[in-house]
Order: C-alpha cells, then sequence, then structure tokens
C-alpha cells in the first residue's frame, strides 16, 4: 500500500513539474483569439453536464419519495 501512495505521489509531483512547460499552443490561439472559443465550448459542455447531473438527481430523488 505505501508503494502504491509513493507511486502516485511521484506521478502527481512529475505533472505539476511537467505542467509548468511553456504552451506554445496557448499563446498561439491567445493571439489569434481563439482562446475564448475554447473556453466557451468548455463552459457549455461543464454546463450542459452539471445541468444532466442536476435533472438525474431530481428524478431520483422523485423516484425515491414515491417508493416511501
Amino acid at each position: 500500500m505505501k508503494k502504491i501512495a509513493t507511486l502516485f505521489f511521484l506521478l502527481f509531483a512529475y505533472s505539476l513539474v511537467y505542467a509548468q512547460k511553456k504552451a506554445e499552443m496557448a499563446d498561439v490561439m491567445r493571439s489569434n483569439g481563439k482562446i475564448y472559443t475554447v473556453v466557451a465550448v468548455c463552459l457549455t459542455i461543464l454546463f450542459g453536464l452539471f445541468a444532466y447531473v442536476y435533472s438525474i438527481d431530481r428524478k431520483i430523488s422523485k423516484i425515491e419519495k414515491n417508493n416511501n
């Protein structure tokens, strides 16, 4: 168990170090103004997922209330 925890910690630490490298693609998209499109699409997808989870939660709550 200790080895697995250490492995996950090292992988997490490596991903943090790797994430700090300069992203050329983001700079190009920012200079072209396309980064706002990417952000808008990501936010739309997240909003859709949250709305879906909320609707599923309401349906499950209604079913649980009817079963009691």
